[in-house]
């Protein structure tokens, strides 16, 4: 699915804007604090119902107002599109509405309209805590195991139970056995569902990794699913019942489930230059787009020339550029991205300064490229 059309309403600094004839490639570019990331945030607001610069959504809402507003319009080759809405209020209220009508789930809208992110952020790939690969994992095996977003929601209701009775100083012993049976259940099948997911991405990753930075061919991942692989999750569960009951939760499971970036047997993060971690996580970032159905995705890049050199700028481009996602990129000068992006792609281009956003016209665009 591509966005076509996008209007944006009371996002930070940014001037109410309507942007109709999105491309393939839109380019952002204007000074710093011109605005520029704040419209790749709405982009995510439309597709995640959420902000990624944090949790809390009222520094996204325009100073003096109520709420936030973001409306576009995806389409595909094959279908007509739909609409999709979404108003965030300082309240913290979020109204989602999906060709028109109302829905309550947030996935409804990930499912339409599916996005990957690379920004200062998205280091936490290598640099952060294992939330955020899980995280990473999961958005890719939702989008290519139906059956998944149901035993993950079955896993968070069953985990939870269970270590409330955990943590009660007197259990029911036949409640908890309800409740673990259910958890090793719905945990084995989010395992079963990562595992057979990573075996895909691997390769994709592998070979990303070759064209972007051969010198490090020793880059490896390799995924720790949470507990004793030589345990079925039902067995390690009762296998760690007396740790759970003195720690009052349950310590084993796909919630402790991680991805190791190592190079030559060391963590990447402790060894990468920065510039070298950026490469690892656009080849993750690119890796899962692939694995989306072929890259039906888009992709929102800020600031894509920091820490990559003209070079490896120009082959992320061209990677991107040979799949069927969308992208959405920032950078602070225009030739810094039209002037490696390949020519056969039609790229539109926007100079944003001020919060007030203009679109390009050819002429200009041909002379700087």
């Amino acid at each position: 699915m591509e966005l076509s059309q996008l209007q944006i309403s009371h996002v930070r600094n940014l001037q109410p804007l309507k942007l109709q004839g999105l491309g393939k490639v839109n380019l952002f570019f204007g000074p710093n604090g011109a605005g520029k990331t704040s419209i790749l945030e709405a982009i995510h607001l439309l597709g995640m119902a959420r902000s990624f610069r944090g949790a809390s959504v009222k520094p996204m809402i325009a100073h003096d107002q109520p709420q936030c507003t973001v409306f576009g319009h995806v389409s595909s080759s094959t279908s007509a599109g739909l609409t999709l809405g979404v108003q965030r209020s300082l309240t913290g209220d979020v109204n989602i509405k999906v060709g028109g009508k109302a829905v309550h789930s947030t996935a409804q809208l990930v499912e339409c309209f599916p996005l990957q992110v690379i920004t200062a952020d998205s280091f936490d790939l290598l640099t952060g805590a294992p939330q955020a690969r899980r995280q990473y994992l999961d958005w890719g095996v939702f989008h290519v195991e139906h059956r998944f977003y149901g035993r993950w929601q079955r896993f968070q209701r069953s985990i939870k139970q269970r270590n409330n009775l955990l943590r009660h100083g007197k259990i029911s012993s036949a409640e908890l056995a309800v409740w673990t049976r259910s958890l090793a259940a719905s945990g084995g099948a989010i395992s079963d569902y990562r595992e057979a997911y990573f075996e895909i991405l691997v390769p994709r990753f592998d070979a990303i990794m070759e064209i972007l930075a051969p010198a490090l061919s020793g880059v490896k991942l390799r995924y720790r699913r949470g507990w004793d692989k030589t345990l079925s999750y039902e067995d390690a569960l009762q296998a760690s019942l007396s740790v759970d009951k003195e720690r009052g939760y349950t310590h084993v499971g796909p919630q402790r489930a991680d991805i190791k970036v190592t190079i030559d047997g060391r963590p990447a993060a402790d060894t990468l230059s920065r510039g070298q971690q950026k490469l690892v996580v656009c080849a993750l970032k690119l890796a899962q787009g692939q694995c989306n159905s072929g890259g039906v995705c888009a992709y929102l890049i800020d600031d894509l020339p920091a820490e990559l050199d003209r070079q490896h700028c120009q082959l992320v481009c061209e990677l991107l550029s040979s799949m069927r996602a969308q992208v959405f990129v920032t950078s602070i000068e225009q030739g810094d991205i039209s002037s490696v992006w390949p020519e056969s792609d039609d790229l539109q281009v926007f100079h944003v300064e001020h919060g007030a956003v203009a679109r390009l016209s050819p002429d200009k665009l041909i002379k700087q490229r």
